[in-house]
Parts: structure tokens; C-alpha cells; sequence
């Protein structure tokens, strides 16, 4: 087995707040109303501090300000937190430091920017005013169209998201929505298909029978058509809903999860992956998810649950992360950090119905095989 050597390191900002609670969100979020959020920074400032003590001296690929609404925070907190991760670690020459941004906050971009974000991810979700009220969200689509250029007056590498097969939405809408986003020339878009999670205001709707969402085969077609109209527009992907123009505008810090690499996460709720099985074990963390708790427990020395995943959970881990993107799954990193690869049998078999690419040393999705991700990853997975 050759000696495991990690991808990289990352810092990942959780902002708990939210403006309004999206509808079909599951994330760990809460009502921003008028919570002060200095306790808060604070805390993830103390936390970035502790975390530094178990990395060592590391450089940093990517510092990524999630949740939540992270445009709802201040530039001065953002700009704290940017600073204080660099003189923690400090980043690598090309390291990406971005944020999430809400289309409502776009006249604030400018000064997110001069904090020190150098990428914005615009949370679009549609391009259809009724659509956008379903989603419960709080811009139209002019809105959204004004917050795209605003994005990219203030940063230098701008991205898109985008949901489909919503409820009572066409595939002819959905076209037309794509092609409205295509024709703005970004380079990177994120194009998610809705799902409806358990425990969310969506959810309850459906159970009652209020929510209809799109059948099986319409969503099949707009994920289809998602990849052929983007790849037509020069943004293929390179992951099952990310499309970039080329390498350098791919997400950095995303990369980071999908390749086993390590991160932080500082703020409620977020997770954290340190290490490898091979080099003594990989740690994993979550924060307490509430924000008073999180605040107390790190006063107190903590506000994390640690423990040190085992070899077969970490390569269950690799394994369902690292067939996501378009080169696949490297085996030889996957045995060289958990001593495990994936079931031959199943990947042979998919292999054999054209869903799979296998080779000794990687597996990888083919193009008909991205429709059943799920499906294929959870079943060649390590057992």
C-alpha cells in the first residue's frame, strides 16, 4: 500500500442565520430577526483557534463561508474571519476563499468582496417569479438577473445555482430557464435537482398530498437536458450538478469533500474531517447545532462531538464522495487511506451494463450511469 498523502486543507464558515426558512431546506438554520451576531463570531474565532492546535502548520486551499445566508454577515466579521485563518495557516498561492450569497443582499457584494471574497455562489434557485415564491424565496427574477451582475462586477469568479423539477414546473420551462442562465456566459453553474428531505415544510405539504412534485422520468429529462445544454454552452460537468468552463473555475473547497481531503468546520453544525485511517485514524466532528450551544460549548473548551472513524466507515465515506465527480473514484488513494477498495462484483456488473468506467486504479460514472448515482455508489461502496 503506498503512503496516503491528503488533498489538501480546507476551513468551512458556517452562518446559521437565515432572512426566512426556505421551504425545502434541511440545512441547520435559524431566524436571523435581530440575534446579535458578535457572541457568534466570536466563538468561530476562538473555535479557528483551537482547530489550529490539531492541524499543525498546514496552508490552506480553500475557506468557504456557508449555511444559512453567510451575505447576511457583515464584511467586517467576514473579513475577520479571512484574517484570522491566514494567520493561522495561511493560504496557498491559488486558494479559494468563497461565500454563498442571497440574490436580496446583492447591493452588499462589493463590500463582501473588498473583505476578501474572491468567489460568490449566487443562490438563483429559478429564473420564474412563481417559482420563486413557491421556493419561499425573497427576490424575483429580475432580482436574481441584477444580483448575477453585481456579482461579477465585484468578484473575479462568480457561480449560479439553479433547482429543477419543481412542482408544476415543464421541461420546456426548464429549458428556457437554462437558457436564460447559458446566455449570461458564467463560469460555473450548480444545477440541483429538488428533493424533498424529511422534516421539511415541503415534506409535511407532500404528505398531505399538496405537493406534487415532477414524476421520476421528467426529472430524468431535465437532469438529461441540464447536462447536454450546459456541455453545449461550454460548462460540461465535472461533477453530477456542477458545471465549470474549464479547470480553474471549478469549486476548490468542494473538491476538498468529494477527494478526501481534510477540512474545518467552524460555526453550528458544521462538520470537520481530519486525516486518514492509514496515518492513525480519520477525525470527524460536528458542532453543536444550535447557536447558544455552540457559543457555550466552545467558551467552555469545546462545542464539538470528536471521534475517529473507523477504516470501513471511512471508505464507505471516500467511496459514496469520490464517484460524484467526473474522473471517479481513485482506488489507489482509497486503499492507500483505508486499507479497503469497493465491491468488485457490483462495480463488474455495472461496469457490463455501460454505467460504469472500472479500471484496477479508478471507477468512474459514464455519462448513462450519472442518472443512477445513488444507486451504483451506495452498492460498490466498501461493505
Amino acid at each position: 500500500m503506498t503512503a496516503f498523502e491528503s488533498p489538501g486543507l480546507g476551513v468551512y464558515v458556517h452562518w446559521p442565520y437565515c432572512a426566512r426558512i426556505c421551504p425545502y431546506c434541511d440545512f441547520n438554520v435559524y431566524r436571523a430577526r435581530d440575534r446579535d451576531a458578535a457572541p457568534l463570531v466570536r466563538a468561530m474565532l476562538a473555535d479557528l483557534e483551537r482547530w489550529r492546535g490539531r492541524t499543525g502548520p498546514r496552508r490552506l486551499a480553500s475557506l468557504h463561508f456557508g449555511g444559512g445566508t453567510p451575505s447576511l454577515m457583515s464584511p467586517g466579521d467576514v473579513a475577520a474571519m479571512i484574517e484570522a485563518a491566514d494567520r493561522l495557516w495561511g493560504f496557498e498561492s491559488n486558494a479559494e476563499i468563497g461565500l454563498e450569497a442571497n440574490p436580496h443582499e446583492r447591493a452588499g457584494f462589493a463590500d463582501l468582496a473588498a473583505a476578501g471574497i474572491e468567489r460568490l455562489s449566487v443562490g438563483v434557485q429559478a429564473l420564474d417569479d412563481a417559482s420563486l415564491a413557491a421556493l419561499g424565496r425573497d427576490h424575483d427574477a429580475a432580482g436574481a438577473l441584477e444580483a448575477l451582475e453585481l456579482a461579477r462586477r465585484a468578484a473575479p469568479r462568480v457561480s449560479a445555482d439553479l433547482i429543477y423539477a419543481r412542482e408544476n414546473q415543464t421541461l420546456a420551462g426548464w429549458e428556457a430557464e437554462l437558457k436564460r442562465l447559458l446566455d449570461l456566459g458564467l463560469d460555473h453553474l450548480s444545477l440541483y435537482q429538488l428533493t424533498i428531505e424529511p422534516g421539511t415544510a415541503f415534506a409535511k405539504r407532500r404528505e398531505r398530498g399538496g405537493l406534487v412534485p415532477p414524476a421520476d422520468d421528467l426529472a430524468a429529462a431535465m437532469f438529461e437536458t441540464a447536462q447536454t445544454m450546459s456541455e453545449a454552452a461550454g460548462l460540461a460537468a465535472y461533477e453530477i450538478s456542477n458545471h465549470a468552463r474549464d479547470e480553474a473555475h471549478r469549486s476548490a473547497h468542494n473538491r476538498l469533500y468529494w477527494t478526501g481531503g481534510d477540512w474545518i468546520g467552524v460555526g453550528p453544525g458544521a462538520h470537520s474531517r481530519l486525516g486518514a485511517h492509514a496515518a492513525g485514524g480519520r477525525l470527524a466532528a460536528v458542532a453543536a447545532a444550535r447557536p447558544d450551544d455552540y457559543v457555550a460549548g466552545v467558551d467552555a473548551g469545546g462545542g464539538h462531538a470528536v471521534e475517529t472513524l473507523d477504516a470501513l466507515a471511512e471508505a464507505q465515506e471516500r467511496a459514496l464522495a469520490g464517484l460524484r465527480i467526473v474522473e471517479g473514484l481513485d482506488r489507489a488513494a482509497l486503499r492507500a487511506a483505508t486499507g479497503h477498495d469497493i465491491d468488485a462484483g457490483a462495480a463488474a456488473g455495472f461496469a457490463a451494463e455501460g454505467l460504469l468506467a472500472l479500471s484496477e486504479d479508478r471507477l468512474a460514472l459514464t455519462a448513462a450511469g450519472r442518472l443512477w448515482a445513488d444507486r451504483i455508489a451506495f452498492a460498490v461502496a466498501p461493505g
